[in-house]
């Protein structure tokens, strides 16, 4: 990995790179065009993928809630074209690293030491890099530990960063201003809470001892004397990313073992804690050959209200899919269905909203799931190709859908592509009491 030795910080720099790239996607649509005239049947890949090494080694460079998006974009495989979720990928294991001389700096400016004083040994190249930190391997006596150090100014360009990237979101996710406001707000605070790392340091420890009885689900120790809010000090614990892990070509049993677990896990949280690690990339899990999972990482934990609970997940009640009437109740209180709405209005979301809600709450239906099913997830991706393309959804211009739904409907997909990938039969129950 190559590494940076300087990241933008100022709203001046950060946006004037923004501006260039923009420049370069609108060069690469010019060729697509030009070539689409001579008849190039390729002419629409080449953009995607143009598009995608232009915008992904921009975000890159920015790193911070910029490279976040690109992150949380590349989970949803029916937002955008293959070429950039693929591309956009790389943002979950493996970003450009900062160099060192930074990392120096900051810890003289946590710690007034330098790594080197304040640990054993530390090693100078980062073994991994995303979009917010990077993660150190040390050495404290007996520990081996993990030393995430965040980079410098992304606490900072949140707000404007989120300003710059909005308008590409838009165009991505064909939605107006007003109606991608609510959830750029609820992204804007998940970004803020995942930049504080006091705050995640305690989440961290709150969830992990919460789940600690979990059978099969390991997490690191903290340690807050070695932590403060640019730098969070862990076990190193081991494991192996799942790319990693499906390269040992795990027998079915593992696979279906850790899926198990993983489910296991989310659905601990969601039903016990009523909060949810909602930062489900692969990059956040370790695997075992035995079956065994870890999880690291709880920047970002969505805190779901109790009123809000014991409403949204009604959804996987039965009864409610056999009357209509009262499924459509529900559908108001989530604000899929709005007090403004006509009835033709009305009748069109509440078609389009029951269609998408029987195919993601389907494996939630079963006694027992096969994540392998490739139809199941064509049917998804055709789904939400058709909601992103459709003008009736743009009808009225007004958002739909509480803003509590956007990081735990993203969560539940990010699951869902895990055992994908996994290809993992599992006991699909959950512990929710209708």
């Amino acid at each position: 990995m190559k590494e940076q030795s300087k990241i933008p910080t100022s709203k001046v720099k950060r946006a004037a790179k923004l501006i260039g790239t923009g420049a370069k996607v609108g060069g690469n649509y010019v060729k697509y065009y030009a070539n689409k005239v001579i008849g190039d049947k390729n002419a629409k890949e080449k953009l995607d993928k143009e598009n995608a090494e232009d915008i992904y080694q921009s975000l890159s460079e920015l790193k911070g809630s910029a490279l976040k998006m690109a992150q949380v974009m590349s989970m949803d495989k029916s937002m955008l074209p293959k070429a950039m979720t693929d591309k956009f990928a790389q943002a979950q294991y493996n970003a450009p690293p900062l160099s060192y001389p930074l990392v120096v700096k900051t810890f003289r400016q946590m710690f007034g030491k330098t790594p080197t004083e304040l640990f054993d040994s530390f090693e100078k190249e980062a073994k991994h890099a995303a979009s917010i930190g990077q993660v150190h391997l040390a050495i404290q006596g007996n520990l081996k530990l993990a030393v995430k150090v965040q980079y410098p100014g992304v606490a900072d360009s949140v707000k404007s960063d989120l300003k710059l990237v909005k308008p590409i979101a838009m165009q991505m996710l064909h939605m107006k201003e007003k109606e991608i406001k609510q959830y750029m707000q609820e992204i804007e605070g998940k970004l803020l809470e995942e930049t504080d790392y006091v705050l995640e340091l305690k989440q961290s420890m709150e969830v992990a001892t919460a789940c600690s009885g979990l059978n099969g689900v390991y997490f690191p120790k903290y340690y807050p004397e070695f932590s403060n809010k640019r730098v969070i000090t862990m076990d190193w614990i081991e494991g192996m990313h799942l790319k990693d892990f499906l390269a040992t070509n795990p027998s079915q049993e593992i696979r279906n073992r850790v899926g198990q677990r993983l489910w296991d896990f989310y659905d601990y949280q969601v039903n016990e804690l009523n909060l949810i690690h909602a930062d489900p990339h692969p990059g956040n899990f370790l695997f075992q050959e035995d079956g065994s999972l870890g999880i690291i990482d709880f920047g970002c934990v969505k805190r779901i209200p109790k009123d809000f609970y014991t409403v949204y997940f009604q959804l996987l009640n039965p009864t409610y899919h056999m009357n209509d009437d009262k499924l459509k109740a529900l559908y108001y209180k989530l604000e899929f269905l709005l007090v403004s709405d006509d009835k033709e209005t009305e009748e069109l979301f509440f078609t389009l909203f029951k269609e998408s809600m029987d195919l993601l709450i389907y494996p939630f239906t079963q006694e027992k799931f096969d994540f392998a099913d490739e139809a199941y997830f064509d049917q998804i991706y055709k789904k939400g190709e058709e909601l992103s393309k459709s003008k009736d959804v743009r009808k009225g211009g007004k958002a739909r859908g509480s803003r509590h739904i956007l990081y735990i409907n993203r969560t539940y997909f990010g699951l869902f592509s895990i055992l994908h990938e996994l290809r993992a039969e599992i006991t699909t129950t959950t512990s929710f009491d209708f």
